[in-house]
């Protein structure tokens, strides 16, 4: 039976070693390190890998998209996870948190997020120093500069602060465009104006994205210290075009001054080498270009005097043009006269011309011949007329002499008439007709002896006009 007086051993009355564990707070603080630690506490295995896939996830979406709405995504997961953790520890879920010390818990759960913590402090630190590096670079339109900066930039700095990485991207994405610009700007020195114009266009693109303003600028200022180049023609379409774009307000706009400080000397200059190179028509143009848009500039008077030199060498060789052709016609000028302003006007004396048969069988052909070397031209810009002279004809009637047939002995009776010519006369420099005449011209007649055709009755004949008779006909419109 019972003995009511046996003795009952007491119960130990230190508290044990061990005891069984669920701290909310090692839990929290091991779930913010975003890698499942506070549910590996609770022996949550599934629900810590879900926790890493979710984060993998999140920081792949963010890094590839450096959207800012997924670091927000990140934030509001850390703290679900956070307090998830903290829930589940404080309602005892799990299967339990094994035996250990919270001081123990509690670091381990530190040890696994500090470091993950520090890392993204850092290099979030870090990557605000590289972005402030491009942004400097940048505001200084050093875009070798920026890309250096922006090299510093890896994985890591892009985990940590992905937008931030990426607006550095941007900018060396305007920078690696502005460097596009710059290879078509250096072609378009050569006058190549679609260079030019896609050129401009990428300056502008980059330029409507906020915070390119001195990059856009240098790359511009970069391109205008090339003008003028040495060539003056093609400084001349680049100026042109620069003249001819349209106002943007903004820093583009300052091509137009360069180009209105570089145009007047590349229009005289292109203006002089198309002149060297017999293209007067293009130089006249330029030279005119340059009166009509900077008439008060200092070049002005160098331009008029090219101007006026490109226009004599246009009349030029209109008239000398005009005055070719074959010898068995007279030149078109004789039908059709232009004027060279750089003859000398008629005047007292004797006046240079230029004389021309109707063509090489006429009797004419030969008279220029005859006249003296003061009254002849050696070219149009010696010359001062030209005298057209057309088809011989019978002008009035001198003498009439009998004359015997040596074969039948029959008696004939010829007449001998002057010369007549009709004649044209213009002034070379203003290519006006100043006279428009027949000459008649004398001669001798009744030669002793002259052979005709045999059969036929000798018709009549044209004196035989001296050098001294020809001269005598001439002399009136050469000599006043």
């Amino acid at each position: 039976m019972n003995d009511p007086t046996r003795a009952i051993p007491a119960m130990p009355n230190h508290p044990p070693d061990e005891v069984r564990v669920n701290d909310p707070f090692a839990v929290a603080l091991g779930n913010a390190s975003l890698l499942g630690v506070g549910y590996l506490m609770l022996r949550r295995r599934r629900l810590a890998l879900a926790a890493v896939v979710v984060t993998v996830v999140l920081v792949s979406r963010l890094v590839s998209t450096a959207d800012p709405a997924y670091e927000v995504a990140v934030l509001v997961w850390w703290v679900a996870v956070v307090g998830h953790g903290w829930f589940l520890a404080r309602r005892g879920g799990g299967g339990g948190g094994g035996r250990g010390s919270v001081r123990g818990r509690r670091l381990v759960a530190l040890g696994a997020t500090l470091p993950v913590l520090l890392a993204v402090g850092l290099l979030r630190f870090d990557a605000s120093r590289v972005g402030q590096s491009v942004t400097d670079a940048r505001e200084r339109g050093d875009c070798a500069g920026v890309l250096s900066a922006q090299d510093e930039v890896w994985f890591g700095h892009r985990i940590a602060d992905a937008p931030l990485s990426a607006r550095g991207d941007g900018v060396v994405r305007a920078c690696d465009r502005l460097r596009t610009a710059r290879a078509d700007l250096a072609t378009a020195l050569s006058g190549d104006t679609d260079a030019l114009k896609q050129g401009f266009g990428t300056l502008a693109s980059v330029l409507a994205e906020p915070g390119n303003e001195k990059t856009v600028e240098t790359t511009l200022d970069g391109f205008l210290r090339g003008l003028p180049t040495k060539d003056s023609c093609e400084t001349v379409t680049v100026t042109d075009w620069l003249h001819d774009r349209g106002r943007s307000d903004d820093v583009l706009d300052r091509s137009a001054g360069t180009a209105e400080r570089t145009a007047p000397g590349a229009l005289v200059g292109c203006g002089d080498d198309l002149m060297a190179d017999d293209s007067w028509e293009q130089a006249r143009t330029h030279y005119q270009q340059l009166l009509d848009r900077y008439p008060g500039d200092e070049l002005a008077d160098r331009a008029r005097k090219g101007a006026r030199k490109a226009t004599l060498s246009i009349e030029l060789a209109n008239v000398r043009n005009l005055l070719s052709g074959g010898t068995d016609t007279q030149p078109e000028y004789c039908s059709q006269p232009a004027k060279y302003s750089g003859a000398k006007p008629v005047g007292k004396g004797a006046n240079r011309a230029l004389f021309y048969a109707s063509d090489e069988y006429s009797v004419a052909s030969d008279y220029p011949k005859r006249f003296p070397g003061s009254w002849k031209a050696g070219d149009v810009d010696d010359a001062v007329l030209v005298v057209c002279m057309g088809e011989e004809r019978h002008g009035p009637s001198v003498e009439t002499c009998p004359y015997e047939s040596e074969s039948s002995g029959a008696l004939s009776y010829v007449s001998f008439h002057k010369i007549e010519i009709p004649v044209k006369v213009y002034e070379v420099r203003t290519g006006k007709l100043i006279a428009d005449r027949t000459v008649r011209i004398g001669g001798t007649t009744c030669p002793s002896v002259f052979y005709a055709e045999a059969g036929s009755a000798p018709g009549p004949r044209y004196v035989d006009a001296s050098k001294s008779d020809v001269n005598a006909a001439f002399r009136p419109l050469v000599v006043r």
